[in-house]
């Protein structure tokens, strides 16, 4: 599971992804599905950059603000961390690492779409002995702030 955010027209959003997966080694591409029903869709759509932000298995008070709450009500934002990243994108503080795409195509897959991306930037810390990304079992429980559909 990863938390994508979006910069653009002066707005920023962000939400919880269980779709995403590197596509290519070379040229290397990760490519990202976001929800249609997700304002995170909405400002992505306009975005040249994206950020992707790996969680730790002990973050899920943040996969929860991401995945649980919609930014149609909430500024997601006030309520964590954050930096002005590369080129005015939102980069997350809490994340084990993060990484700056820009956003090559972009791909309807239904009720989803795909952005294609080349990293540029990335960051992180290191990671503790025997720490967990955030899977997608771990994010049980957490109610979507827009149906899935």
């Amino acid at each position: 599971m990863y938390v994508v955010t979006a910069v653009a027209g002066g707005e920023r959003a962000g939400c919880l992804v269980g779709f995403a997966s590197q596509t290519s080694i070379e040229p290397v591409r990760f490519m990202v599905w976001l929800s249609k029903r997700n304002r995170t869709c909405r400002v992505a759509r306009s975005a040249d950059r994206l950020a992707v932000h790996l969680l730790g298995r002990h973050q899920r008070a943040l996969a929860e603000l991401f995945g649980g709450e919609t930014g149609d009500d909430t500024d997601k934002f006030a309520r964590t961390g954050w930096d002005p990243g590369p080129d005015g994108t939102a980069v997350l503080r809490e994340p084990v690492a993060w990484c700056v795409g820009a956003v090559e195509r972009r791909v309807d897959g239904g009720d989803h779409v795909g952005h294609l991306l080349t990293p540029l930037w990335g960051g992180g810390r290191p990671a503790e002995e025997g720490e967990r990304v955030f899977r997608l079992s771990d994010a049980a429980g957490i109610t979507p702030g827009h149906p899935a559909d």
